[in-house]
């Protein structure tokens, strides 16, 4: 354990209170260890990729539209939000219709209306508006790079134009989270000042802030949504990135649930009697390759190289079953599978085959700086991973460097092209990611969506890929839009633009005292329904 990462434990166990309280108080509290390096940000769109999301997005705001977390046995969808209905224009389809919810409030005890609304629209994407922050802009606009104009048609209606037709939109609005104006201007019209007094209109509300330590929130007991009022009373975050440490923290009881518990301690815990949460949502852990002319994986014997030279199955017993093997960006049982024509096996003579033909060899193996990251959401266990897959390739002729890195400052280089400096020189970066909506394969493999326009770090330019994925969102039919995400993913398969690794299970542990958590196909989970027993 690092010198700082013991203080800031040591420092949020005695923040918090943790382990301190009597039995009465720990029974209406529940406390997390997360992965994350830091607390993420809570002013409205917060930073740590989706884990923030997960922890100090959604239990805190709303979007117009937003994920269902009731339907367990599949993929989470769409729900109401602060909209209660939503439309494109059937006469033109770029103009998608909001109908506001009505009787909404902020944690400040002010309105939701179409002014709030617009002066939320104002902060992200007008950067000449008094209230707008970069930091937050950055983090959607990469998101959202196809809305054109927003505009308010009466009080009870918001008017979203995108730049084309594009029938996944309402997908994207879930990353357009509300706060209040009114306390934006009482803690003096400062994103920052903000950030340590928040308010939003979700279930839970920010009751304290300890930077590099904690925040805790209560109940919001006037949330909109009575079904989804929590039924704990105080909600305690901590970041805890090493995993030793989060699974000390549970052993002792510090806390009650943590992220990603190290695979190898999973059979104790479960003897220990605690609870382990596995279940397939949509999420890949792979490398994403840059083909910049720079990068030697722009030669595509490489990349398929690259992708028969990993041992998937041992990786997966190394991690304890929690994950599964992938062969491309979907998963085999998503409906927009395809039909790939490659299946990537562990074959090492074939990948040295493929080397051989490139003009590699045992004299010349294929050079490669990839970043890493020591922890962040959704990475599992990065460092013994990753030092896996580069005894695995250099078996097969590639002698693999890693970069390793902050979370947050993969964040950031993934937001930037591979080219630039935030990269660091590296041909890939090794960056979990979700397909939990349809948008996400176009922002991440669209030649319009390179950065900063998208998520297509790896700069991605394939025409049948992309006629694919223009054909399929400009279709309004589900069934036909699976079809045709089915032939883009099958093109990204045979071309290997990514080195696809494993599909995460979504691994957490937590005390037998939790009650009432059913885990959701999702990147995002809904604490409202979860009790701690006495």
């Amino acid at each position: 354990m690092s010198r700082f990462t013991k203080f800031a434990f040591v420092a949020a166990l005695a923040a918090v209170g943790l382990g301190l309280s009597g039995p009465s108080v720990q029974a209406q509290t529940l406390r997390i260890a997360m992965t994350a390096s830091d607390i993420p940000t809570v002013g409205g769109i917060p930073d740590n990729g989706s884990e923030g999301y997960r922890f100090t997005g959604f239990p805190v705001y709303d979007a117009l539209v937003n994920w269902d977390f009731s339907k367990t046995d599949q993929p989470a969808d769409l729900t109401p939000g602060l909209a209660t209905e939503w439309k494109a224009d059937p006469e033109e389809p770029r103009k998608w219709i909001f109908k506001l919810r009505k009787g909404v409030k902020f944690h400040d005890g002010t309105d939701f209306t179409a002014d709030a609304a617009m002066w939320n629209f104002d902060r992200i994407f007008n950067d000449k508006a008094a209230n707008y922050d970069s930091a937050q802009a950055a983090i959607v606009r990469v998101s959202l790079p196809m809305l054109e104009k927003y505009e308010k048609l009466d009080d009870d209606t918001l008017v979203l134009w995108t730049k084309k037709p594009f029938s996944p939109f309402p997908y994207l609005i879930t990353r357009v989270l509300f706060v209040s104006p009114t306390q934006f201007a009482k803690v003096g019209g400062k994103w920052v000042d903000f950030g340590k007094q928040p308010a939003g209109t979700g279930p839970f509300k920010v009751t304290k802030v300890t930077q590099r330590v904690s925040i805790e929130m209560a109940r919001n007991e006037d949330y909109w949504d009575k079904a989804r009022v929590p039924k704990l009373e105080k909600l305690v975050l901590v970041p805890m990135p090493e995993a030793t440490t989060r699974l000390a923290a549970l052993r002792s009881g510090q806390v009650d649930w943590i992220e990603v518990p190290p695979p190898d301690a999973i059979p104790s815990l479960k003897s220990a009697g605690f609870q382990i949460s596995l279940k397939p949502y949509p999420h890949l852990w792979p490398w994403v390759l840059s083909v910049a002319d720079n990068s030697p994986f722009k030669d595509k014997r490489v990349r398929q190289a690259l992708n028969y030279a990993i041992d998937r199955d041992g990786l997966v017993a190394l991690l304890n079953g929690t994950a599964k093997p992938a062969t491309g960006f979907y998963d085999p049982t998503y409906p927009a599978f395809g039909k790939p024509k490659t299946t990537y096996n562990f074959d090492p003579a074939k990948a040295k085959a493929l080397l051989k033909e490139a003009g590699f060899g045992p004299d010349k193996p294929v050079k490669a700086k990839i970043m890493i990251s020591t922890s962040g959401s959704g990475q599992m266990m990065p460092i013994p991973m990753n030092e896996f897959l580069q005894q695995n390739l250099k078996e097969a002729g590639f002698d693999i460097e890693y970069n390793v890195v902050d979370w947050g400052t993969m964040l950031v280089a993934f937001r930037n092209p591979p080219t630039a400096a935030m990269s660091q020189g590296s041909h890939a970066v090794n960056i979990s990611l979700p397909f939990s909506d349809p948008t996400n394969i176009y922002r991440f493999f669209h030649s319009s969506a390179m950065p900063p326009n998208g998520s297509n770090w790896g700069v991605t330019n394939d025409p049948i890929v992309d006629k694919a994925l223009d054909e399929a969102f400009n279709t309004f039919d589900p069934a036909k839009r699976d079809e045709l995400l089915g032939k883009a993913n099958a093109q990204i398969v045979d071309e290997a633009y990514w080195l696809f690794i494993v599909h995460d299970l979504n691994p957490r542990a937590m005390t037998a005292k939790v009650k009432g958590f059913v885990p959701a196909q999702s990147w995002f989970q809904d604490l409202t329904q979860v009790t701690v027993v006495k």
